[in-house]
Order: structure tokens, then sequence, then C-alpha cells
């Protein structure tokens, strides 16, 4: 079977003819996605936010990258690979959306879905979720009394 695009008779198309084959731009833009063990344990030493539709980690590489980088994780806790796999796009949803706007460059973020909350919890939520979450690990670091 041939595209639609191609050519009947096999041979190159000219004129205004577009390609078979579509070019996919990046899933996150703007953002870097960490994929290296060592990113998310060193992630998993620094701040955390819980809420209830995700807990989110977050650290400050101290490093001249500006970049904002994050990861996704979701345990087996949450269910099957379907239900982990829909929790993971709704959390890239919520990052696509809320981190170029409230995250902080050199910054890395780690979004770990929650079992029966992430892939079910309102969209509008969840992002309220997050937003939370970032304002909670921004704000400044108080003494505790004595």
């Amino acid at each position: 079977m041939m595209p639609p695009e191609a050519p009947a008779d096999g041979n190159t198309a000219t004129g205004e003819t577009p390609p078979a084959v579509s070019v996919c731009a990046s899933p996150l833009p703007g953002l870097t996605v960490m994929a290296k063990r060592r990113d998310f344990l060193a992630a998993a030493r620094a701040r955390r936010q819980g809420t209830q539709g995700m807990m989110v980690q977050a650290r400050n590489r101290r490093d001249d990258d500006a970049t904002i980088r994050v990861g996704f994780t979701c345990s087996k806790k949450v269910g099957n690979a379907v239900a982990r796999n829909r929790a993971k796009r709704r959390l890239r949803e919520i990052a696509r959306m809320v981190l170029p706007e409230l995250g902080r460059p050199g910054w890395d973020y780690v979004l770990i879905g929650r079992r029966d909350e992430t892939g079910t919890r309102d969209f509008t939520a969840l992002e309220s979720d997050f937003r939370y979450a970032l304002r909670k690990l921004h704000a400044p670091k108080t003494a505790p009394d004595k």
C-alpha cells in the first residue's frame, strides 16, 4: 500500500506534493527531557512537594546551563502499562503547559504519578496541583522555630 502522497507510477513527485514522511516537532518545546538515572537520583535528594495528583521533585543544578529539564515516572503501583502511560501523558502535557511559565532556568523537575489519582483526576485540578507544587518549591526556605 502506498501513502496518498506517493505517485502511482513510483517516480518521484514534482511540484506542490507534500512529503510522505512528516517531521515531528519536539514533544516538549523549550524543555529538555531527562533520561539518565543519575539525574533522577539527584532530584530525589532535593526538594519535593506532594499534591493530591502527583509528587514533584525539584533541584537547582547550579551549573551554567540555563535549560529547564523535566523527567516523568510512574511506578507499577499506578497500574498496568496502559494506566502508567496515560498518567505520564497527562504529566507531560501539564509540564508542557506550566513549566515555560513557572519553571526556573537551570532547574530539574521530576513529576511522579500517584496511584488512582494522576490518571483519573480532573485535568484542571491536576494543573492546579502542579502550579501549587511549583510555588511551594520555589518559596524561600524558612528556618525552623526553636
